[in-house]
């Protein structure tokens, strides 16, 4: 009988040691390198951008963060790639706004509301609002008032079908009850040199690649599309202080995990995101990308996400938006 007890005793022991090994294994996360996939094109702004804040992530995690560039279909090709993968916390998502637009314009072979864990918005991209410098408008107010004088009439630029410069716009055609025409470009760059030229009215453009037009006196800017004015134009109004109230269309990106993937993982890799974008040198190199550095909670981020796939599903279905 004592042997046996001894030996019940060494049995709890063992059983007890082996029901901590995954709490161990989960603690000691990462133990190698993580594979952060963006989905779109090397040398983009998103890939600019993740490649910044991974750097970072993979100090403040003492693993190296290797990208990996998986683009086609606007996104869906590597968001479909970390929704399969498994949920260790070793292959982490960095996607764009198209992650919140996607489920209004395509089938989708994954479920985004459901496949995805949220853990942080890292940035936000507003658009600035601009048209040829000798157009004969300065204000939003003198804008809208040419529209609807000239319905039809005059056009606006995008970078592509369901990009973010499109919902900008479709979202001012909607909200201020005008009838800009939409005219689709390859990229934003085509968009640019075509307004410029006056072969466009107007563009949503993003400040990385539109404010030093804007300071050279080649475009003219009307609004921008946040909530709060930006730091490169103090003087430019928002569309919500033009007569657009509650007017608000950002580019953002941010950081998703597999679902699945333990909650500790998450909230770890989280607060790591978070240091990573409040370090002065990344926040500076994200500000002169003409981004707005953010870095939020799980909890956050999966709140923002909600309420930007509901506002971009709703406008795609009331503007009949097309992907490309």
């Amino acid at each position: 009988m004592p042997q046996h007890r001894a030996l019940t005793s060494v049995a709890r022991r063992i059983a007890a040691c082996a029901a901590c090994l995954p709490l161990l294994a989960q603690a000691a996360w990462p133990e190698k390198p993580i594979r952060m996939v963006v989905p779109y094109a090397a040398g983009g702004g998103a890939d600019n951008t993740a490649r910044v804040v991974a750097q970072q992530l993979g100090t403040a995690l003492g693993q190296q963060v290797v990208i990996e560039n998986k683009p086609g279909a606007g996104g869906v090709l590597g968001e479909d790639t970390v929704a399969k993968a498994a949920p260790d916390g070793y292959t982490v998502l960095y996607d764009a706004s198209a992650f919140s637009v996607n489920p209004a314009l395509r089938k989708l072979p994954f479920d985004a509301a459901k496949d995805f864990v949220p853990v942080s918005l890292v940035v936000t991209a507003p658009q600035i609002l601009v048209v040829n410098a000798g157009a004969p408008y300065r204000t939003v107010a003198e804008f809208l008032d040419h529209a609807r004088s000239n319905p039809g009439k005059l056009t606006f630029a995008s970078a592509g079908g369901g990009s973010g410069s499109h919902l900008a716009g479709e979202a001012l055609n909607e909200q201020a009850r005008i009838d800009l025409v939409h005219v689709p470009y390859k990229g934003g760059a085509p968009a640019l040199t075509d307004v410029m030229g006056g072969q466009v009215s107007a563009y949503f453009g993003n400040a990385a690649s539109t404010l030093g037009y804007v300071k050279g006196g080649k475009l003219r800017a009307l609004a921008v599309s946040s909530a709060r004015r930006i730091a490169g134009l103090p003087d430019t109004p928002t569309l919500a202080e033009s007569g657009l109230p509650g007017y608000q269309v950002v580019e953002w990106n941010g950081v998703f995990l597999p679902k699945g993937t333990p909650t500790d993982i998450v909230q770890k890799l989280g607060a790591a995101v978070q240091a990573a974008v409040a370090h002065p040198e990344v926040r500076q190199k994200l500000l002169q990308f003409g981004l707005e550095p953010v870095g939020t909670s799980p909890e956050a981020f999966d709140r923002f996400v909600r309420e930007e796939t509901a506002r971009a599903g709703a406008l795609v279905r009331a503007r009949g938006i097309k992907a490309d």
